[in-house]
C-alpha cells in the first residue's frame, strides 16, 4: 500500500468514525435512556396512546401511582401472551376499576392491577405502561399484557361495545408485538380460575373471539 492509499484509508476511517459519533449525539439528544430501550429493544413506541389514536383506537392513559400494591414499576422485559380477564364486579366502570387499583396504594388490601381496563361502553383506560408488569395474571405477570373487561351482569358477558374494543385492542397489540391470535389466553388458562367467566362457560364464544381477532389482525 503506497502513501496515497494509506491517506485515503485513514480519511475513510475518520469519516466513518465521525458519522458514528454524529448518530450517537443525535440519538442521545432526542431520546432518553428509557426511550432508547423502548425503541430498540421492545418496540413500545408502537403502543402509545397517540399511536393508537392514529390507528383508530381511543386509549386514555391514566397511569396508577407507583406503589407496592398495584404498580411496582418492575420492568416487563418480554411479552409472550395477552391475558383476558373480567372484572367480576357487574355494572362497574373502567374508571371505577382503575381507581380501585390506584387506591390499593393507600388501603394495601391486596396486590392487583391491569395494563388495560375496558368499560361497558367500550372505553379503554391504560393503567400501567407496557414496559412494566401488572399484578393480574399470577405467575405470568412477568411476560404478559393483561386486559380487564367490565360487564353489566353476573354472567360476565361483555357488551357489544366492550367486545368490539377488546377485539381491536388485542389485534392492535398482536400487530405491535408480533403475536398471533392463539397467543391470547384467558386467566383461566393460567390458573384455572373462572375468568373471564363468559368465555370459560362458553368455549365456542372464546373460539369465535380469537377468530374475530385474527380477522381484524389481517
Amino acid at each position: 500500500m503506497n502513501i496515497k492509499q494509506r491517506k485515503i484509508l485513514v480519511l475513510s476511517i475518520s469519516i466513518l468514525l465521525l458519522a458514528i459519533c454524529i448518530v450517537g449525539v443525535i440519538v442521545n439528544h432526542f431520546f432518553t435512556k428509557q426511550d432508547k430501550e423502548e425503541i430498540f429493544k421492545y418496540g413500545y413506541k408502537k403502543t402509545t396512546a397517540d399511536k393508537a389514536s392514529k390507528d383508530g383506537i381511543s386509549i386514555k392513559e391514566d397511569f396508577l401511582t407507583v406503589n407496592s400494591f398495584s404498580r411496582p414499576g418492575t420492568p416487563l422485559k418480554v411479552i409472550n401472551n395477552i391475558v383476558v380477564h373480567y372484572v367480576a364486579n357487574p355494572g362497574s366502570s373502567a374508571q371505577d376499576n382503575r381507581n380501585y387499583f390506584n387506591g390499593l396504594a393507600t388501603t394495601g388490601q391486596t396486590y392487583a392491577s391491569s395494563h388495560y381496563v375496558i368499560g361497558i361502553e367500550g372505553e379503554i383506560i391504560q393503567c400501567i405502561p407496557l414496559n412494566e408488569i401488572a399484578y393480574c395474571s399470577n405467575n405470568r405477570n412477568d411476560d404478559t399484557i393483561s386486559i380487564e373487561v367490565c360487564h353489566p351482569d353476573e354472567d360476565g358477558k361483555f357488551t357489544k361495545d366492550s367486545y368490539d374494543s377488546l377485539v381491536k385492542l388485542c389485534a392492535w397489540l398482536c400487530d405491535a408485538y408480533e403475536l398471533e391470535a392463539e397467543d391470547i389466553i384467558r386467566h383461566y388458562d393460567v390458573t384455572g380460575k373462572i375468568c373471564p367467566k363468559y368465555f370459560v362457560d362458553n368455549p365456542d364464544a372464546w373460539k369465535k373471539f380469537k377468530k374475530d381477532v385474527k380477522n381484524s389482525h389481517l
